[in-house]
């Protein structure tokens, strides 16, 4: 069986996707998104992309990591079919999907929205916004346990995680979202991915705000 290939970038979505496989324990190989044809793999040029072992094309990133934990259920990363608690599961990671890593597209460059200068500062302000209200009304509606989905990390975690370290840092993250902000912290001092987040998404000095 050949490993899994995650197409990505360091400090991206590809980094959830290498966290998740980094929790299984399963081999796979990271290739840049600068060293490949990466339209070739995914038409909408945006990461992650996964390439399973039997070779199938995975893009859209709570796809990929709802596709992980339903293929490594003993890693128990995420509420199997049947499970009281897959409901939830299931509406926090297409919220989580939708409502906000969808609005890093426009602030990454607002000019795919906006023309002038004053109109990408009005989009990022109003992005920024946004998301923090949406990490706010998350917030208010989940009961960690410690977790997201129980009482072991899963891929819901993983994605809030990554999501919350871009933008204007996590110190307003932290406010507008303290249940969020508990697992998260969870999460960074997660010791089997230690190694990970200094090569992939290193914490440097003052990088909460």
């Amino acid at each position: 069986m050949s490993d899994y290939v995650v197409i990505g970038q360091a400090g991206t979505g590809s980094v959830i996707v290498e966290a998740v496989l980094t929790m299984v324990g399963t081999p796979y190989r990271v290739e840049e998104v600068r060293h490949v044809d990466f339209a070739r793999h995914n038409p909408m040029v945006q990461v992650p992309a996964l390439i399973t072992p039997a070779g199938e094309l995975i893009t859209e990133s709570a796809a990929i990591l709802i596709w992980l934990a339903e293929a490594h259920p003993e890693a128990r990363l995420g509420p199997a079919p049947g499970d009281p608690g897959r409901a939830q599961f299931l509406r926090w990671m297409a919220f989580v999907s939708s409502a906000i890593y969808s609005l890093y597209w426009i602030r990454d460059d607002p000019s795919r929205i906006a023309g002038d200068e004053t109109g990408k500062a009005l989009v990022r302000e109003r992005t920024a916004d946004r998301i923090l209200h949406c990490w706010s009304v998350m917030d208010s509606q989940v009961s960690p346990a410690p977790y997201l989905a129980g009482q072991t990390i899963g891929v819901l975690d993983l994605y809030v995680t990554v999501i919350s370290r871009w933008g204007r840092r996590r110190k307003r993250f932290y406010e507008a979202a303290p249940k969020l902000g508990e697992v998260v912290r969870q999460v960074d001092a997660e010791p089997r991915l230690a190694a990970l987040w200094a090569e992939r998404f290193p914490f440097t000095d003052g990088w909460e705000g």
